[in-house]
């Protein structure tokens, strides 16, 4: 694809009647940087062993993953984040695009190769250091060591800092005294811990000659042949809303002793004579370094969620090019569900979503590699990494549930039957929203680092960044206020919807708007939580809870921001042509969606017109769904999903089928 980076150029006009998206070319363009990788995968999960079987009994369920789970270690496609030394391709970002692909196997692989992989197998590379990759990841990649990520607890789930599990040195015997102190300490939810793991990654405050260093993690045995090793316990948790594949499990602790060695000692070691040192003298900032390490679960859930997006996106609108349902007047003909506007209404929008999230995740991904793989390991890159994948991983769960959602009911009755899968991936993603981060919280995270990066505008008192941007407030502040914008808005719209819309119809007005938004936002919680720097602890938090909910709607709309700035990125770098006017509408119907999604923030602040935002709304029934219905069995063509990935009869030609039985039957009988 050739460059394309003046995204201000105006477009060649086309009629949509006139074009046609080429899907293999458009398809290659989705897959990537990392397109040969996520062929190999699917590959690999276009084999029936790998296919989930709908309704099978959880304990069935439970071995057949199980035994999918040495597959991929013999295919190699879940190794490539390992150091070389051990057999790993040191290819981090391939890793992950390579991983999200598994969803279309069996959601519950997916999670729990990440568990595996991911999570115990990241966290020994990550967390420890060449001497704890000699002599654990080779078990583990091969799957000789099945293992856990004993992390969260049944008191404390997103919030970690605050987990009670105790490690403490036991100087005379040079040993980890690994303890759970109450049940609210139970390590609870641990994939692998109901049954096969062997051995688990397990975190836990780290006590050294009575003083509490934080959170570290450790490497702890559980099991042999004969169960759990002595001192050690826990519960099976049973049956799930979905993942039922995955036996999750809760652990707990009485008094286990390891060797001083097992301690992942990469950000904090305790040496023979019980003495603590970190390469990071803060705690605080220690702490957040070991979970930084462990991005890569939120980043993996973003990819997964995109291409759950895809199937889903796939399944209903094959069906609604196929399904035929109430008579066209005049005619003996039915209409073919696409047609009917609200079914359009219903689908292309979250196609078009579902394209954002494959670019955003693209962007997510080559922000991960860099700093994983040592290009650009900075500080800044980390945090920028950090807040992305905290914006992302909501946005793009959340999504997934929606697009799936839709998708089920616009395909009815069919929809809910099993063996469509739509129902059991609704369910299997259901918990995406809260696990590896809850998705309230990390929204909480991202916002506070939009405050941050606007404090920061302000650090060292320069006059001219201040006064130019009172000057801007001051300005915003009078127009919105007086309503002159508004009466001017007013007087340039009347009477012509198609004049209101072409004010707001490119590029740089999309963005424009979408941008404002999120600025005013920010920059209206910074003067409300101003005050908090002079008050008491107590009082400060108060203030904060008390705009909890706007902080939240903050960073939700830098998420979108983000996604519509990615896939407009996208857009720049494909060639000119027939293909891209179709990528534009998809991305401008993207765009004006979310505009009409907040019109009454818009109305309210001033920045549309109660003409213009109509005609916002008519420009998408009446233009872009219509210029876009011819496209959209390419469109998700375009996402390359063989029969043997998509596995739903509706999706397989079997309406189209039994549509041309009934014709020809009615044919017939009209004859005679």
């Amino acid at each position: 694809m050739s460059a394309q980076t003046d995204v201000h150029t105006p477009p060649v006009r086309f009629d949509s009647t006139d074009l046609a998206v080429d899907p293999a070319e458009l398809g290659e363009f989705l897959l990537g940087r990392y397109v040969e990788i996520r062929r190999h995968a699917r590959s690999v999960c276009a084999h029936p062993d790998m296919w989930k079987i709908e309704g099978q009994p959880m304990p069935e369920h439970r071995q057949r993953v199980f035994g999918q789970l040495k597959r991929l270690a013999d295919s190699g496609v879940v190794h490539l984040a390992f150091p070389s030394i051990v057999g790993g391709g040191e290819n981090p970002g391939g890793n992950i695009a390579s991983f999200e692909q598994i969803v279309l196997a069996d959601p519950s692989l997916q999670i729990k190769s990440g568990v595996q992989w991911g999570l115990f197998g990241a966290a020994v590379m990550h967390l420890g250091t060449e001497e704890h990759h000699r002599k654990w990841l080779p078990g583990i990649m091969s799957l000789e060591i099945p293992g856990a990520f004993a992390m969260t607890e049944t008191g404390h789930g997103s919030d970690v800092a605050s987990i009670a599990t105790t490690a403490t040195y036991d100087l005379d015997t040079d040993e980890f005294v690994i303890h759970t102190p109450h049940r609210g300490a139970w390590k609870d939810y641990i994939g692998n811990a109901a049954q096969h793991g062997r051995a688990a990654v397990v975190f836990a405050q780290l006590i050294v000659e009575g003083e509490n260093h934080g959170v570290h993690a450790l490497y702890v045995p559980l099991r042999d042949d004969n169960g759990f090793l002595p001192g050690i316990g826990g519960d099976d948790d049973g049956y799930k809303g979905g993942l039922n594949g995955i036996d999750n499990g809760r652990l707990h602790f009485t008094n286990v002793r390891v060797p001083r060695e097992n301690l992942l000692n990469r950000y904090g070691s305790v040496n023979s004579d019980g003495v603590y040192s970190s390469p990071i003298e803060s705690r605080g900032r220690r702490f957040f370094t070991i979970l930084g390490t462990l991005v890569q679960g939120r980043v993996s859930l973003v990819g997964a969620s995109t291409v759950a997006s895809q199937l889903a996106s796939t399944i209903g609108i094959r069906y609604s090019l196929e399904r035929r349902q109430f008579p066209i007047p005049g005619s003996s003909e039915e209409h073919v569900l696409m047609d009917y506007q609200q079914h359009q209404r219903r689908l292309i929008p979250r196609l078009a979503n579902t394209y954002a999230m494959v670019f955003a995740q693209e962007v997510l991904l080559e922000l991960f590699h860099q700093v994983f793989s040592g290009q650009a390991d900075t500080e800044e890159h980390r945090q920028d990494l950090e807040t992305l994948a905290a914006a992302l991983k909501p946005y793009a769960t959340w999504s997934a549930l929606d697009i799936i959602q839709a998708n089920r009911e616009a395909c009815g009755g069919q929809g809910f039957l099993a063996e469509n899968r739509l129902a059991g991936l609704r369910a299997d993603l259901d918990v995406y929203a809260t696990f590896e981060g809850d998705n309230t919280v990390l929204l909480q995270l991202v916002a506070k680092r939009l405050l941050g990066d606007y404090a920061r505008q302000f650090a060292k008192g320069d006059l001219g960044v201040m006064a130019g941007y009172v000057a801007d407030q001051v300005g915003e502040a009078a127009v919105n206020r007086s309503g002159l914008r508004r009466l001017a808005q007013n007087v340039v719209d009347f009477g012509s919807t198609a004049r209101s819309i072409g004010y707001v119809r490119s590029t740089a007005s999309q963005r424009q708007l979408l941008t404002d938004r999120v600025a005013t936002m920010v920059a209206s919680l910074a003067e409300s939580l101003k005050p908090a720097s002079k008050l008491p602890p107590e009082q400060a938090a108060e203030l904060m809870n008390a705009h909890q909910h706007e902080l939240i709607e903050a960073a939700w709309a830098h998420s979108e921001l983000v996604v519509w700035e990615a896939f407009t990125e996208a857009l720049s770098r494909y060639e000119d042509g027939p293909t891209k006017q179709v990528l534009r509408w998809l991305r401008d119907l993207h765009g004006f969606v979310l505009i009409e999604k907040h019109r009454d923030w818009y109305l309210m602040n001033g920045r549309l017109s109660a003409h213009r935002a109509e005609a916002i709304t008519q420009y998408i029934n009446n233009r872009l769904l219509p210029r876009l219905r011819p496209h959209l069995k390419s469109l998700v063509d375009a996402f390359e999903p063989s029969d043997d990935l998509v596995r739903a009869p509706i999706a397989l030609g079997e309406e189209a089928k039994r549509q041309e039985e009934a014709r020809a039957y009615e044919g017939s009988s009209l004859k005679q």
